[in-house]
């Protein structure tokens, strides 16, 4: 894969992540209900979703279930059921660990494992990325190159990071507005459930979306 081939793609990733989309509203949930350790840890766990959107469609796998509209629609009902109850179980717990205003700015109980594991899910059940991952990375593939599954590995990694760095800006900016409101339980708790409410809506979002990337 030449520099040239990489860069545009590179410039394309830019693009489509810095834009706010599905991605960067549930890091900024996720920024609202845990604070900003938890939301670096969902960035990281909701990009190695689309690394395994990118493997898939390294073996083909990815291909067949972008074209298929059962398997689209399935993938969709799962991943905004999930970010249903994601968002329905933070507001629920908001004020969880709220016992006063300076123990407030740090609670945050979460077990980190799960906080990876529930954005790893999240990212694996978009079906709009796998979608997006199986129509533009095929297209910079160069057959004179190498294989084309190892290409398409290096461009979801080049991806990945870019994503990483990109949504990690967002869950910075949005953490840095949730510690001023950690100054109140009342505040923070007000704001975990916003954080639950943003999760929750673009849940809904997803299962009334089209399938159109």
């Amino acid at each position: 894969m030449s520099p040239g081939t990489l860069a545009a793609f590179a410039a394309l990733a830019f693009v489509v992540i810095v834009i706010p989309g599905p991605s960067v509203l549930f890091i900024v949930g996720r920024a609202l209900q845990h604070g900003r350790g938890r939301a670096l840890v969902s960035v990281v766990g909701n990009a190695g979703g689309f690394v395994v959107h990118a493997v898939l469609v390294a073996t083909g796998v990815g291909v067949l279930i972008a074209a298929s509209e059962v398997a689209f629609v399935a993938l969709k009902i799962v991943g905004g059921l999930y970010l249903i109850y994601l968002g329905v179980q933070a507001i629920r717990h908001r004020r969880d660990g709220l016992v006063g205003v300076d123990e407030a700015a740090e609670a945050d109980d979460a077990p980190v494992w799960k906080v990876l594991t529930e954005s790893f899910v999240v990212g694996v059940t978009n079906p709009k990325t796998l979608v997006f991952v199986a129509a533009v990375l095929p297209q910079f593939v160069d057959p004179a190159a190498g294989p084309a599954w190892v290409q398409i590995l290096v461009l979801g990694l080049v991806f990945s990071v870019i994503a990483i760095v990109s949504d990690g800006a967002y869950a910075l900016l949005a953490a840095g507005a949730r510690d001023w409101f950690a100054s109140s339980p009342r505040r923070l708790a007000r704001m975990r459930a916003a954080g639950g409410a943003l999760m929750a809506t673009l849940g809904g979002v997803l299962l009334l979306s089209r399938r159109a990337v």
